[in-house]
């Protein structure tokens, strides 16, 4: 049997006929850009997160840009985040001219650690990025203590996290504001790139808008800098189809984590994602954790599964960011994960036999290891 790492065939093809009768309606309007498919996804997905403002933009990389520009954040200033995230977390600091500072993860959650966040915190520190990573929502009490006590901006970045909770509230309105990718693979994916930023704050708001659209409010006028991170309208009708599924697709995921759960929790040599008992993990990876990843993942492909990596290299070891004189030891919980992590596939249309599929063989690889490993050492003996 072949399992693949996520299956967006499957999830089109019951939207299907949905979907293109709204695209056809973009089309038979004309309205490409932004317009009203935009304006009513940007209402479904507010109210479903439970926040005041929702902009759609361009993709999740221009929402974490837009994110910090409305902040303020720029040349000279710094901005707090994990090492282990995906490369467009930091380019929202970057594109802003600001300096990326990395702390280490938590061995648990593998979200941003609070207590080396404090330690990095300079006069020139704007703001703290928690990244929900892999769809468990960071620690936001500990982080909101630290950024009110050192009167900086806490922003959530949420490309994986759609639909989680924490403490019982939605992200997206967390932190003072928040950044989400559509990217076709994400728990809620356009049909090309997409994004959007949300907030309770109306100033931000504003901002955000206006800087997704060349700076101006009116056209022709421009307020101030802006640039063109606007949401092209097909993709706004094709998440407006898509939101409405996605509590539903939530659920499934959460099934799918469960029964690897139940299959794998007696396999000694992985380390099984942890939920945070106060959040609602959204599972957009199942990410496992053993020394044995390169040897695993090779023998899951030769039984026809697909796995990824996320992330084999820690932002504070790559090659862009070598000038900021980071160094492996650095961050040791990051560059273990980097090692050990392996996502096993993950998508909410999976079978329970493609889950029994990918378990078994999980299982059955450790146990010839283990069997291996014992008829080795008896011949040694």
């Amino acid at each position: 049997m072949n399992v693949p790492f996520l299956d967006l065939k499957a999830n089109y093809l019951p939207m299907r006929e949905e979907i293109l009768g709204e695209i056809t309606e973009v089309l038979d309007n004309t309205a490409y850009i932004l317009g009203p498919k935009v304006s009513a996804f940007e209402t479904a997905f507010a109210t479903m997160h439970g926040v005041d403002h929702c902009a759609a933009v361009s993709s999740g990389t221009d929402a974490n840009h837009l994110a910090l520009w409305a902040l303020g954040v720029g040349p000279g200033d710094e901005v707090i985040m994990p090492a282990n995230t995906f490369v467009a977390t930091a380019w929202g600091a970057t594109l802003c001219g600001a300096t990326p500072v990395f702390v280490d993860c938590d061995p648990r959650t593998y979200n941003i650690d609070p207590a080396k966040v404090e330690a990095a915190i300079t006069p020139r520190t704007k703001a703290i990025v928690a990244v929900h990573l892999y769809g468990q929502p960071a620690d936001m009490d500990a982080l909101r203590t630290i950024a009110n006590k050192h009167r900086i901006a806490l922003v959530e970045d949420a490309a994986q996290a759609h639909d989680a909770q924490y403490n019982g509230k939605h992200v997206g309105g967390l932190g003072d504001i928040c950044s989400f990718s559509f990217y076709p693979g994400k728990n809620l994916g356009a049909y090309g790139e997409g994004g959007a930023v949300t907030t309770n704050n109306p100033d931000l708001a504003r901002k955000v808008k206006m800087l997704r659209e060349h700076g101006s409010e009116r056209k022709y006028y421009h307020e101030t800098y802006g640039t063109n991170y606007r949401m092209e309208a097909i993709q706004g009708a094709v998440l407006g189809v898509k939101v409405k599924h996605l509590h539903t697709w939530t659920e499934n995921r959460r099934r799918v984590a469960a029964r690897y759960n139940e299959l794998l929790r007696d396999v000694e040599e992985i380390v099984l994602p942890y939920e945070a008992h106060n959040t609602r993990h959204v599972y957009h990876l199942y990410v496992i954790q053993t020394d044995n990843r390169d040897a695993l993942q090779k023998h899951l492909s030769e039984c026809g599964i697909a796995t990824g990596l996320h992330y084999p290299v820690p932002l504070h070891m790559q090659k862009c960011f070598e000038h900021l004189e980071y160094k492996q030891g650095d961050f040791p919980v990051s560059e273990q994960l980097g090692a050990q992590c392996l996502s096993l596939p993950m998508f909410p249309e999976m079978t329970d036999e493609q889950v029994r599929h990918v378990a078994e063989s999980v299982v059955a690889y450790f146990a010839s290891s283990t069997a291996a490993k014992s008829t080795l050492s008896s011949v040694t003996v």
